[in-house]
């Protein structure tokens, strides 16, 4: 993952984890990626709502993803997701 990548991902973790509007809209996307079928997909309409900034974080980590010919998310960040589960998702069971 190149730096630029891992650096607006970085930035929607950390947006993920607050507490605001914006938050559960970029937790929605990290979470679509991390596993759609259990957490739900991306509303592309939510965009309207978020910061230009955080768009352009959610295109970055976007385009890297459509890019790469397998799907999976870095499990570094695993950490990280279960937190944002745990917080926009309680009724989910982690494994």
């Amino acid at each position: 993952m190149e730096d630029r990548v891992r650096f607006a991902l970085e930035k929607l973790l950390n947006v993920a984890h607050g507490d605001t509007g914006q938050s559960r809209r970029v937790a929605n996307f990290l979470l679509a990626w991390w596993n759609a079928d259990v957490h739900g997909g991306f509303d592309l309409t939510d965009l309207a709502d978020l910061d230009p900034e955080i768009c352009e974080d959610i295109v970055t980590v976007f385009t890297f993803i459509a890019r790469e010919e397998t799907l999976s998310y870095p499990d570094a960040y695993k950490p990280e997701i279960v937190q944002i589960i745990r917080r926009w998702r309680p009724h989910v069971e982690i494994d």
